[in-house]
């Protein structure tokens, strides 16, 4: 029976360590594995190399409304609904396979990566608290993460109807710079 717990251990370390490479919050560790705070504060401090960001998590579904974070919030959305549709794993695990996803895409593309894994993991949670939802855009039908409860019928998304400051961003303007 001590081989077992030492075993279920050893895996809520390894969690807790692949998390933190990830860039998680203490408190997300805190919610998904039952090891001890001070046991979480060494791990993040061992992995890291210093203390973990003190302050509470955002709380606030409106983050995931304004241009950039809704595209790169449906972007995750659709790769973690797809390992929660397709596959038997976990909801953890399709967070962190979802979130290695969009990563890879955002590298790939030259993108900026807008999303950390505290926010995708916050996301779903939204999604599962039935505050957020996906709508399917009337120009391009693709599904974005929406209000819940907003008015469906004529959505379109950010994609489709650019907000004229879009890409006014510092490292858009560094990129153009350097050009």
């Amino acid at each position: 029976m001590k081989n077992k717990s030492i075993v279920c251990e050893g895996r809520e370390i390894a969690l807790a360590v692949d998390l933190i490479k990830l860039g998680a919050r203490l408190q997300l560790l805190e919610a998904e594995t039952n090891l001890s705070r001070e046991r979480l504060l060494k791990l993040y401090k061992e992995v890291k190399g210093m203390s973990p960001p003190k302050g509470m998590l955002p709380f606030s579904t409106d983050w995931f409304m304004t241009w950039q974070p809704n595209i790169h919030a449906s972007l995750f959305m659709s790769f973690f609904g797809f390992f929660k549709q397709n596959t038997g794993m976990s909801q953890l695990d399709c967070i962190v396979k979802g979130f290695r996803l969009y990563q890879e895409h955002v590298q790939t593309h030259d993108m900026e990566e807008v999303l950390s894994l505290t926010r995708a993991w916050t996301l779903v949670r939204f999604f599962d608290a039935k505050l957020l939802q996906q709508t399917q855009c009337t120009c391009c039908s693709g599904r974005f993460v929406s209000h819940a409860y907003d008015p469906k019928t004529s959505y379109v998304c950010g994609l489709c109807h650019i907000p004229a400051r879009a890409g006014k961003t510092r490292r858009a303007r560094e990129a153009l710079i350097a050009a």
